[in-house]
């Protein structure tokens, strides 16, 4: 049966082997869609393209396709899909309500979700919600507490979460509930202001890691869904890194910098830092691309 990393069900325990791939699509100047395994530590590959490159964009994920939203070079409205089940192309299968870059996307079990972004700046509070049962265009539901953009997404199974960003540098930690459409409400703060950073989620908690703050970042910070609370500082990436994306297995959290081509990983059964597992297919920058993740 398939899951979504953001349902329960997946323990943390690291003796069990990790099935499924992570996702890294666009980036820089690139349409490329790169995809790496879970089980094996190893470099990612090419398999497929975009329907147009651009970077600053959106991930989400539903239990069979992935889907990149939003976008620079334009900016861009553009959903595009593609499956998990072979390696294609992706397709134009909607429009945002506004076009955006430097954008969060979250997911829930029927749904995809793409928060603030960089756009008019009475626009960059945005909650846009698009099924993932038909190809459609997306819906404004609902708005985050503040302007705000090069955020970082997470998920849990009831609730999507847009933490830290720019407008300036903040560290807010904002909930949205996925059984009704409603604006984000503040649960926390991150242990410090940053932006472009990554957003990754286990079945118990959302994790963030890099960034930029008044210096590039190298902190794994953590928070747990089961209230609201701070976040706190887990663990370390190899180096302070910014514009990175996250993608999560079901017993790990992995951080992908497109400017550097590495991918990191890090455990969620413990609080530990990450260790160098792979990296991207191309060594042409792939600054911040977007990140999709299949979990079985």
């Amino acid at each position: 049966m398939l899951k979504l990393n953001v349902l329960s069900g997946f323990g943390g325990g690291s003796a069990v082997r990790d099935s499924g791939s992570g996702y890294a699509s666009g980036g820089g100047a690139t349409d490329i869609i790169d995809k790496f395994p879970f089980s094996t530590d190893t470099t990612a590959t090419d398999v497929g393209d975009l329907t147009v490159a651009r970077y600053s964009t959106a991930g989400q994920s539903s239990s069979t396709h992935g889907y990149t939203s939003g976008g620079n070079v334009g900016p861009y409205d553009v959903i595009d899909k593609f499956t998990f089940t072979s390696d294609a192309n992706a397709t134009d299968v909607g429009d945002l309500t506004v076009a955006r870059t430097n954008l969060a996307g979250q997911s829930s079990s029927t749904y995809g979700y793409a928060s603030g972004g960089l756009v008019d700046p009475t626009k960059q509070n945005v909650i846009d919600k698009f099924t993932f049962a038909s190809d459609a265009n997306a819906t404004d539901v609902g708005d985050l507490t503040g302007s705000n953009y090069s955020v970082s997404g997470q998920s849990s199974s009831t609730y999507g979460y847009t933490s830290g960003g720019g407008h300036p540098n903040i560290d807010v930690i904002d909930k949205f509930t996925f059984a009704s459409d409603a604006n984000a409400a503040d649960v926390g703060d991150l242990t410090e202001t940053k932006r472009n950073l990554a957003g990754h989620s286990s079945s118990t908690h959302g994790y963030v890691s890099g960034g930029w703050g008044a210096t590039y970042r190298n902190a794994i910070e953590k928070f747990t869904f089961a209230s609201d609370a701070n976040a706190t500082d887990v663990g370390d990436l190899l180096a302070g890194i910014e514009s990175v994306t996250g993608q999560s297995s079901a017993n790990h959290g992995y951080t992908t910098h497109g400017g550097g081509d590495s991918i990191q990983k890090f455990t969620f059964a413990s609080d530990n830092n990450s260790t160098s597992v792979g990296s991207l297919s191309t060594g042409v920058s792939r600054s911040q691309c977007a990140g999709q993740s299949y979990v079985i």
